[in-house]
């Protein structure tokens, strides 16, 4: 086994006993969530190694970085999730590789992303990123869309050509009322999932949770977590 291997081994397995003893603490199932890893600024190479060490789901959050890489790594059996801030200009080549766009939170995307996959003959899922520091009317400073806008663009999203409404995205807020308070603020996008999935039955998912906080996304109740540097590690940006 190379170093790089034994590496991510051992951190994927450290990973992997934090999730199973949150879900044991929360008492639910560890197939209930599912781990994204997030390999961005990560070489095609370490996403072939998580392959081998039976990762099948990652993430990017930049299209010239994720593209090339995807490229690479036609040939692995995985699906790419694409969580950054996603600019209309790069939505034709991000639809052409990623299964799971996680950073919808406008209907200008939405119609973007759809033309997209029906000229590419795809079906993309979308999650919808809700901004819990954002105002009515307003995106969050990470992206995201206020909890009151989630109902207008989830209608869009489900009537749209070539997109299927999987569930909701947040990435815990740095600023406003729950700045520091990880859990609340994944409690808080459990209840608007719940209310979403009163008119969407199917859009179940619920991605949220990272490397420092993924024990409080599981006890909220979170399908999927994207963790990175703590599989990955810290290492300096490619290029």
């Amino acid at each position: 086994m190379t170093d790089r291997k034994a590496q991510l081994a051992a951190n994927l397995a450290q990973v992997e006993e934090r999730i199973a003893s949150a879900c044991a603490a929360a008492g639910r199932k560890r197939e209930e969530v599912t781990l994204i890893v997030v390999t961005k600024t990560y070489p095609a190479s370490d996403v072939r190694i998580l392959h081998q060490l039976g990762v099948r789901h990652v993430a990017e959050n930049r299209d010239q970085d994720a593209a090339p890489k995807a490229t690479a790594c036609a040939d692995l059996s995985l699906t790419w999730h694409f969580v950054g801030q996603l600019q209309t200009n790069k939505v034709r080549s991000v639809t052409s590789y990623a299964d799971v766009v996680q950073s919808v939170d406008r209907a200008k995307l939405v119609t973007a992303l759809s033309a997209a996959a029906v000229r590419g003959e795809r079906e993309l899922g979308c999650l919808i990123q809700v901004a819990l520091d954002a105002e009515s009317g307003e995106r969050g400073e990470r992206g995201g869309v206020a909890p009151d806008g989630v109902e207008k663009l989830a209608a869009a999203i489900d009537s749209a050509s070539g997109l299927r409404l999987d569930g909701l995205m947040t990435v815990a807020p740095l600023a406003g009322e729950y700045a520091g308070r990880q859990r609340a603020a994944f409690d808080r996008l459990m209840e608007i999932s719940s209310r979403l999935r009163a008119g969407h039955p199917a859009a179940n998912m619920v991605s949220a949770g990272m490397s420092g906080d993924l024990e409080d996304a599981v006890a909220a109740g979170a399908t999927h977590v994207r963790v990175g540097t703590a599989v990955l590690g810290v290492r300096p940006r490619l290029g």
